[in-house]
């Protein structure tokens, strides 16, 4: 439907894509715009970890190179630019987005579409946002809203860590409520309502980066995400990234249960060990935990990551510690604050505020944003 509207005809498009931009049937965007009667290819421009999403880590920046098969430049937006340049855009008349989003603030791949939008705005080319579901549903809200003044390339908007929105109602709301004001048009979905989580899409799983190797990452990645801003692994180097969660010090068992005991909705900690290949405490036998959702419509995964960041901090607070800058560039603050984006969960922790009421604490900025997405919702 996208590539047979009049107004792509006799149009240069450069594509934002990876190697998840893919249909029902397994059929790339790419391949099918550079079939499109009519339409010419010019440019492929690719997220953080690359076109191929072959690169495997954070702050690891992606070369720009050539497509050889369709002769035309593969340009990275996670290199010594974040943005299109006007040299990269000479000559386009469009730019389609598609990139699989997975429902959380901290996500990349939402900010290199805005960052897109902001350079479509300076030199007058169309966005066309092609809509794909939030894999996790579409329905919560969960987590505090990023506050002015820690913006990143990991938040740069006032949203919450789970926003529940699809990629497309994100495209108007930074386009109208923040003020990009690109022109923008957002190719609908057929089929999608609001409680659908991916698996009952019918649509294939392709790993959207690296580390997102399944639906279950992406659950419990709005919270787990947040081991980032410490010392402890979050499952990088494993087959179950953010998923699992330890460190070398750590008594499973003893740390399993003590999560249990808290009564957390939907989840289960079971005691595990497991040994990172790279990253953090690599070729290190780890003790920790596995987090088995066990009532995805019940699980909050944020306030369940801020929970097992707690705990680990209370059972060892001698061997606790935050990660230190940089992290993703950022240079002077904190990583657990940009994550957190603000600097008031990791104070809360270091308060010793229950959990409850660090949970508590986010209510008025869940019930404010979940009034201000309501006029960019589309399904």
């Amino acid at each position: 439907m996208l590539l047979s509207s009049r107004r792509l005809k006799g149009s240069r498009v450069g594509v934002v894509c990876n190697h998840a931009s893919i249909d029902q049937g397994f059929v790339h965007l790419i391949d099918k715009v550079a079939a499109a009667e009519g339409v010419t290819l010019a440019a492929i421009f690719g997220p953080q970890h690359g076109f191929r999403s072959d690169v495997q880590d954070n702050m690891v920046e992606t070369p720009h190179g050539d497509d050889t098969r369709r002769r035309v430049p593969i340009y990275s937006l996670y290199s010594e630019t974040r943005e299109p340049t006007a040299d990269m855009l000479r000559g386009i008349e469009a730019l389609i987005v598609d990139l699989q989003d997975i429902g959380a603030r901290i996500y990349t791949y939402i900010y290199t579409m805005a960052n897109c939008m902001r350079a479509a705005a300076r030199h007058g080319v169309q966005v066309i946002v092609c809509d794909r579901p939030n894999p996790i549903g579409g329905t919560d809200i969960e987590g505090a809203r990023l506050e002015p003044g820690w913006e990143s390339f990991v938040g740069q908007f006032p949203i919450p860590l789970r926003h529940g929105m699809t990629i497309g109602e994100l495209a108007r709301l930074f386009n109208d409520a923040f003020g990009i004001g690109a022109p923008l048009d957002v190719v609908r979905m057929e089929g999608w309502s609001r409680n659908m989580y991916a698996d009952v899409t019918g649509l294939p799983w392709v790993m959207p980066s690296p580390n997102m190797p399944t639906l279950d990452t992406a659950i419990v990645y709005p919270g787990t995400v947040l081991f980032e801003g410490t010392i402890l692994s979050e499952g990088r180097g494993t087959t179950r990234p953010f998923e699992l969660a330890g460190a070398p010090w750590i008594d499973a068992e003893r740390f399993a249960a003590a999560m249990n005991g808290l009564g957390l909705p939907g989840v289960h900690f079971r005691p595990a060990g497991f040994e990172p290949t790279f990253q953090k405490h690599a070729k290190q036998p780890c003790g920790g935990c596995q987090i088995h959702v066990t009532d995805r419509n019940a699980f909050r995964p944020v306030i369940t990551g801020v929970a097992l960041i707690d705990m680990f901090r209370r059972l060892d607070p001698g061997r606790f510690a935050w990660r230190q800058p940089p992290y993703e560039y950022e240079h002077d603050k904190m990583p657990i604050d940009i994550l957190a984006g603000s600097d008031a969960l990791r104070k809360q922790i270091e308060a010793g505020v229950p959990i409850g009421e660090i949970a508590a604490s986010w209510s008025d900025d869940e019930a404010t944003f979940g009034r201000l997405r309501q006029t960019f919702l589309m399904y």
